[in-house]
């Protein structure tokens, strides 16, 4: 008996990445990613059985995406005929307080992801893009959205709320969202499995680090703090975004440098980070620049990690009792500098990391605290497209 496969697609505003997924093991036969469209010259580069394949040409938009996916699927492998597909899985970036959970797409919930473009503005509209051209080409699967935000709507008030006025709140939503949920939600059930305990009886810090980077406390499985915020630029430091900064900065830089606050956004969001102390925003880059002696580099990894252990000392706070300390993304999961140094000093704590295991390379869950460490320190691979998948055959039974 065949087992159900999810079609996940995760759209960007220029880009389309798709993914055949068994939804019981995580396996993934074809896979593929359409980049540049709305250009003249995309690119569609699709792995199946027999490998890598490429298309070059201009793809209009999103709808033609998926059509040359589909192409690609049946050209080079494998044939979407040959297995159960049970529904189209889409990632969404913002789901606000509307969703939770996951959702079947109708035009009821896709005009909600419109209502809340002003939340996500690069993202929203892009996910409408891709939802819209997958249910022209599968009109009789269901699709299931599943939204970054929705695992963090577990916080409780007094932590998803800014200390504004509260009619901010109420009538423009304006609070903490929290972000990388669904990576949260299958790190947190893996860790709880690589620890042999019950997740509802787990206390985890993870923290996802990539071009985007946040942290969150888990107790039981549920969100009670998180990094990012109304936005994802609040919290640690990532590859173009600054992170956390003084609030009254937009204001100081318009006066001053009369910059309007579209630039003031751009230059934090797109400018900063990584990239703007070091000139590189990707991470192995600003390692070897270090190596380097670069002083830029240096500075750039002493202030990453720097706000990466304040965050994990705070939330340490917030929790009372951790089990492990989980690291996973990019660069969570393959620079072990950055993992033994934003632990380094404390010990006193409880959390002590083997330095031998820590430089150990390997794609699978593991463990890389000493046995003398009180609190675990692992090292747990994400996979968003498998959650996805699990999520939207869940949903539908």
């Amino acid at each position: 008996m065949s087992t159900p496969h999810v079609l996940v697609v995760n759209a960007g505003s220029s880009s389309l990445k798709y993914s055949l997924v068994d939804a019981t093991t995580g396996e993934s036969p074809g896979s593929g990613l359409v980049e540049r469209i709305g250009e003249s010259s995309s690119t569609v580069v699709h792995q199946g059985p027999e490998g890598e394949s490429r298309i070059d040409g201009a793809v209009a938009d999103h709808e033609e995406a998926f059509r040359l996916a589909l192409h690609a699927f049946e050209e080079h492998g494998p044939s979407l005929s040959d297995f159960d597909v049970v529904a189209v899985g889409h990632r969404a970036v913002h789901g606000g307080e509307l969703f939770s959970a996951p959702v079947l797409v109708t035009d009821e919930v896709t005009d909600a992801i419109r209502d809340l473009i002003p939340l996500a503005p690069l993202h929203n509209p892009a996910n409408l893009e891709g939802i819209a051209g997958a249910r022209t080409l599968f009109p009789d699967l269901p699709h299931v959205a599943v939204f970054d935000t929705a695992f963090h709507q577990t916080l409780e008030p007094h932590a998803w709320s800014y200390a504004v006025p509260r009619s901010w709140a109420t009538e423009h939503g304006i609070r903490r969202y929290g972000f990388h949920g669904t990576s949260f939600s299958f790190v947190s059930r893996a860790s709880a499995e690589l620890l042999g305990t019950p997740l509802e009886e787990t206390n985890l810090i993870v923290a996802h680090l990539g071009n985007g980077a946040s942290v969150a406390a888990i107790h039981g499985g549920r969100s009670v703090e998180t990094s990012m915020g109304l936005t994802p630029l609040e919290g640690l430091v990532m590859g173009t975004r600054s992170g956390d900064v003084d609030p009254a900065l937009h204001a100081h830089l318009h006066r001053e440098l009369g910059w309007s606050l579209d630039e003031i956004d751009r230059e934090l969001n797109r400018e900063s980070g990584l990239k703007g102390l070091a000139g590189e925003n990707d991470f192995r880059e600003v390692l070897r620049l270090r190596e380097e002696g670069d002083e830029g580099a240096g500075l750039a990894f002493d202030v990453y990690v720097h706000r990466l252990r304040k965050y994990v000392g705070a939330y340490y706070a917030v929790l009372g009792r951790v089990d492990a300390i989980v690291f996973t993304g990019g660069v969570g999961e393959n620079a072990a500098l950055v993992r033994s140094a934003a632990l380094s000093g404390l010990e006193p704590l409880g959390i002590q990391v083997d330095a031998e295991l820590n430089d150990v390379r390997s794609e699978t869950a593991r463990l890389v605290s000493s046995e003398r460490s009180r609190v675990a320190v692992a090292v747990v691979p994400t996979d968003e497209e498998w959650e996805i998948a699990r999520q939207a055959v869940d949903l539908i039974g």
